[in-house]
């Protein structure tokens, strides 16, 4: 039989006796309830927001409010839910590729029919290339991210495909592959950033990057050839124009300086014609005031130039009978 609390001692036999249960405090009985219910809020209301998200938090289904990093409550028994978006996380979407690895050497997920679907595209002069591209956005309104478009990973993805393909069809193929993937590039993202305000998706598009553009395998060997050839006549070309730089620049240098030496040999040969002219009017001048002086200062400057150049000589003459007289001028001679 069931004893009740405050119920008298019972009798066990051999004198021992049980003695009653003690009647509980309603104080302490209120406050483990209180406690109990206290527990289960926290447990059931408490939630922690991550530094690079932020919460949305739904009263009945219905958005209430965000909230930002760090701990916070809402109402408990499903009244209000939360929904953690990592808006300042960055985030990456694969285009024409998968990644199954990404390390030094990554590894990527082989060929399926959706990867070439999305890589395969028509360019503007009716030719296929094979674009691959990568995608990094981030959210940027967590309740347009949440509530205004039902998948909107799946959007994003149709959106990202619908641009990259309406600007490759504007572009050639050659443009495609080589001199013209930073503009389709740059296009694509601004085509893809207007979608996304114009469905209001909450995402805002950071880059996007061509990671790789090539022709369908069947005609890749001859669009190698092609670039090939293409580079070889730009290597051509570039030489050429070093060597015309090199050449060019030194013909025109020597031919300057061709002409500066014959316009100073043209100055000197004038200036020493005119400086004789003056020194020989000079001269005259003297020679008309003293001639005698004048001739035999003459004859002497001249026979000093003259004589260290002659070295030794032998003079034979009968009639000689004393030095050479190379120092005496003949009296007619100054006469004349």
């Amino acid at each position: 039989m069931a004893r009740g609390w405050g119920d008298g001692p019972i009798d066990i036999g051999g004198g021992a006796r049980i003695p009653p249960l003690p009647r509980p405090n309603p104080r302490t009985l209120r406050a483990l309830a209180i406690g109990a219910v206290l527990v289960l809020l926290l447990f059931t209301g408490y939630y922690q927001v991550e530094p690079d998200e932020v919460a949305v938090v739904q009263r009945f289904g219905a958005f209430a409010r965000t909230t930002e990093p760090g701990p916070h409550l809402k109402l408990p028994f499903g009244i209000e839910t939360v929904t953690k978006v990592p808006v300042q996380r960055q985030l990456k979407m694969e285009f024409g590729f998968r990644t199954t690895r990404a390390d030094t050497h990554s590894e990527f997920a082989p060929d399926s029919p959706e990867t070439i679907g999305e890589a395969m595209m028509l360019t503007g002069d009716l030719n296929v290339a094979i674009v691959e591209w990568i995608v990094q956005f981030r959210i940027k309104d967590p309740r347009q991210f949440l509530f205004h478009v039902r998948d909107v990973p799946e959007t994003f993805r149709y959106m990202s495909e619908a641009s990259m393909r309406l600007v490759v069809g504007d572009h050639s193929v050659d443009e495609v592959l080589t001199i013209g993937r930073e503009e389709v590039a740059l296009k694509a993202k601004e085509e893809l950033q207007r979608l996304c305000d114009l469905y209001g998706i909450g995402i805002e598009v950071q880059q996007l990057v061509l990671q790789d553009v090539n022709p369908p395998n069947p005609v890749k060997p001859a669009f190698n050839e092609v670039n090939q050839a293409i580079q070889e006549k730009e290597r051509a070309i570039n030489d050429a124009w070093a060597e015309y730089n090199n050449a060019v620049p030194k013909a025109k240098g020597e031919a300057e300086q061709a002409v500066r030496a014959a316009e100073g040999y043209a100055l000197e040969r004038v200036n020493n014609a005119e400086g004789d002219a003056k020194r020989f009017d000079a001269l005259y001048d003297e020679y008309r005031k003293a001639p005698l002086v004048t001739r035999k200062r003459m004859y002497l400057e001249t026979m000093r130039d003259l004589m260290p150049r002659i070295g030794r000589k032998v003079v034979l003459d009968d009639k000689a009978r004393s030095i050479l007289p190379l120092l005496q001028l003949d009296a007619k001679e100054v006469a004349k």
